[in-house]
């Protein structure tokens, strides 16, 4: 079976899962929060149901030790509209995020967290913004994504808030997408601009740069974030360096996924100049008789910088091939196609007149 076919299997069974698909898929990540898990869905239920919307809420269990899993079990005993996935082992709120979203089947996903500290009131709040409804009532721009702010956050101010702020500020200097909390779990999603998009890590709070990268309309709003009530929290200082490392690799996706080599290379360029003056300037001691060789480092850096840059020029080039074996043996492309217009590729049934698939290229 070739790729092609492979793919338009995948899509017509994509077809037919969406044709009943709801309007709203809510995704909720779950680890060790029985106490929370009656009152969080009881309330949620209450505000989709007044809501008027197709819905269906997804609760990803990470694999709790305590009776998290159970309790869900005996509301989805008696609501039919709550689906639930339990991992074998803990595996982090990315994945759990993940998986939620991979068996959604609604236009627009929105996450949750598990905790009570998302306030459900806010859903509709989050859905209007995204169909262009300003704060005001005023009808304005369209948006695929808009991310919550926790602009008053109810938790601890040196453990928690000081380093998510810091945290925020370099997310959006890097990025270049300013949102004043990337934190926040709670947002809305058109289906289109997660498609194509894989988690790992702790790259949960990034699904916002991603979604700028393939041309997404990013906005955020100001919710509600209250207290928790029950259980322990699972974030603290100790998950920032994680966050710091998740962020070097958003960054060397955003500028060098396709060209690995100018980052590699250009590192190994740098390092080979450095070794020719470290050798310059050693020589230029041995020719005057101010300094022989052993009596200066100046060599040894130049062997060094030798080294590091012909390994760093290599591993540039064998970053090159892997990126093409990527592409290529999965029939990706490196670019996103936002429309067409009289179009005909090979493959196609027809001229595409319509709004094309951002993640065409990428499936």
């Amino acid at each position: 079976m070739t790729l092609r076919a492979a793919r338009e299997m995948r899509e017509a069974r994509q077809v037919a899962v969406q044709a009943d698909a709801p309007r709203l898929s809510i995704v909720i990540p779950l680890f060790n929060e029985e106490m929370n898990v009656e009152p969080l869905l009881a309330e949620l239920f209450d505000v989709l149901r007044h809501q008027g919307r197709t819905f269906e809420v997804i609760a990803v269990d990470d694999a709790s030790r305590d009776g998290t899993f159970a309790a869900l079990a005996k509301i989805g005993r008696r609501e039919p509209l709550l689906r639930v996935i339990r991992f074998r082992r803990n595996s982090g709120q990315t994945a759990a995020l993940a998986a939620g979203i991979e068996a959604s089947r609604g236009a627009v996903i929105v996450p949750l967290d598990g905790d009570l500290q998302n306030d459900p009131a806010d859903i509709e709040r989050l859905l209007a913004r995204l169909e262009g409804q300003s704060e005001d009532g005023v009808p304005g721009q369209l948006y695929d994504v808009v991310s919550g702010w926790r602009k008053k956050r109810r938790d601890d101010e040196f453990g928690r808030k000081l380093p998510s702020k810091i945290a925020n500020w370099l997310i959006s200097r890097i990025s270049g997408v300013r949102l004043h909390d990337y934190g926040c779990t709670i947002k809305a999603y058109r289906r289109e601009v997660l498609q194509g998009v894989r988690l790992y890590g702790e790259m949960h709070r990034f699904i916002p740069i991603y979604a700028s990268w393939q041309g997404a309309r990013v906005t955020e709003m100001v919710v509600n974030h209250r207290a928790r009530r029950a259980g322990k929290s699972k974030y603290g200082l100790g998950r920032s360096w994680k966050v710091l490392l998740d962020l070097l690799v958003v960054k060397f996706l955003a500028n060098f996924s396709t060209k690995p080599i100018y980052l590699f290379g250009g590192f190994g360029l740098i390092a080979l100049f450095f070794s020719l003056v470290s050798f310059s300037w050693a020589l230029g001691y041995k020719l005057i008789g101010a300094k022989d060789f052993v009596e200066t480092p100046l060599p040894l850096l130049g062997v060094l910088f030798a080294l590091a840059g012909v390994l760093s020029v290599l591993m540039g080039l064998l970053a090159e091939l892997t990126i093409r074996t990527y592409y290529e043996s999965q029939d990706k492309r490196p670019y996103l196609i936002a429309e067409r217009i009289n179009a005909w590729s090979e493959g196609e049934l027809e001229p595409s007149s319509s709004r094309g698939d951002l993640h065409e290229a990428v499936e």
